[in-house]
């Protein structure tokens, strides 16, 4: 039986299988060893910046390893900081956790807001400006609630402020499960598909991005953007509040230093809701960007490369098909901390890029979003007399 040679029609896909491959070797080249980043997250040279600091953290209930991640911002080596825990409830469980932490380290400037206003339709930026209400240094550093930091962050996210060009600094971050099966998907979300495109960005040339594991600027920059409520009625409130900062002619820095977080979600229903809330946020922020995710979704892809290669797709799409399988397991590799993650985990690549595929599609439709029980539209909205677009 003779195999029908490849139709013209199948270039097109053809082509799409060879750029995925492409994207691939990339994402794998890009993306830094998950054992090396640990390395130098715990034993990388102190900052030459030691303003004080004032650390932002807005807290929503007691998540799984709160305690755990919020000890690690009691514990730096810097000389002078203050840590602003903000909750908008006196019965958030949160707060127990923070009494805690007073206890544990009674020599740290730790403050508890209990503040109920809501501003704006974003809850988080409503708690981060009652938080600002309290901070007394010159420089700010926000950070998500299921952040773990060394104890040398810091004064190394901190280091760059001291160049007066530079607006504000990002982290990238490292994702940990914390729990069962649906949590490992998870991470190799954020550890196989979000850091690479942010490697990738940043190599060439982006600078458009800012994450809520860290945002650092100071308060002076803070001010000039109209404070938090600038953001209040935004969705992607950490995208935005760096460029404000951009738009005031200001750099952006990428730090050297990765964070660790936290994936908590027990069930396909959660992880399904929060990726996809991720994705549509992207598209808020990005349409255009957004519409060309589809071609990083290497799996199937590859699969489909392979299917071609069987019926007549030539040495051509065979080599590629390889090459991308190849480096879609290079990947994994360098995302992984050990060698046991790296062969328990193995087995959810394909999973996890045709869930991507499939949230990809969901996300490119929908108005709204729900974040932590609020319904806030995907149309990132700039609140009324700011600079934004």
């Amino acid at each position: 039986m003779t195999v029908a040679p490849i139709v013209a029609w199948d270039w097109l896909l053809v082509a799409l299988c060879c750029v995925a491959t492409a994207y691939a070797v990339v994402a794998a080249l890009a993306l830094p060893s998950a054992r090396g980043l640990l390395a130098r997250s715990r034993g990388g040279e102190p900052g030459r910046a030691a303003e004080p600091v004032s650390v932002l953290k807005p807290l929503c209930g007691n998540e799984p390893r709160l305690y755990e991640n919020l000890s690690t911002f009691c514990e730096q080596s810097h000389p002078c900081y203050q840590l602003l825990f903000g909750v908008s409830s006196a019965a958030d469980p949160a707060i127990a956790v923070v009494r805690r932490l007073q206890a544990a380290f009674p020599e740290r400037d730790i403050v508890l807001v209990v503040d109920s206003r809501v501003h704006g339709h974003n809850l988080k930026v409503s708690n981060l400006i009652n938080l600002a209400a309290r901070a007394k240094h010159p420089l700010i550093v926000l950070a998500d609630s299921d952040i773990a930091v060394a104890r040398d962050y810091l004064e190394a996210v901190t280091a760059p402020l001291a160049d007066s060009r530079v607006g504000i600094v990002t982290c990238l971050y490292h994702a940990k499960s914390v729990g069962g099966f649906w949590t490992r998907v998870g991470a190799q979300f954020i550890n196989e598909w979000f850091a690479p495109s942010v490697r990738i960005a940043h190599a060439g040339g982006s600078r458009s991005f800012g994450f809520g594991a860290t945002l650092a600027l100071r308060a002076s920059v803070l001010a000039d953007i109209g404070g938090f409520d600038a953001l209040k009625d935004c969705l992607a409130d950490d995208y935005w509040l760096a460029e404000h900062t951009r738009q005031l002619g200001m750099a952006t820095v990428l730090s050297e230093l990765v964070v660790d977080t936290d994936v908590i979600e027990p069930d396909f229903r959660a992880l399904w809701l929060r990726e996809t809330r991720w994705l549509r946020t992207i598209r808020s922020i990005n349409p255009l960007g957004f519409a060309f995710l589809f071609i990083t979704f290497t799996s199937p892809w590859l699969a489909a490369g392979a299917l071609l290669a069987a019926h007549g797709g030539g040495a051509m799409v065979a080599a590629s098909t390889v090459l991308g399988i190849a480096a879609r397991v290079l990947l994994h590799a360098r995302a992984a901390r050990e060698p046991r993650e790296f062969w328990r985990d193995l087995p959810l690549v394909p999973l996890r890029d045709a869930l991507l595929a499939a949230q990809w599609f969901v996300a490119a439709f929908g108005s709204h979003v729900v974040w932590r029980g609020a319904r806030m539209p995907v149309v990132a909205r700039i609140a009324e007399g700011s600079d934004g677009p």
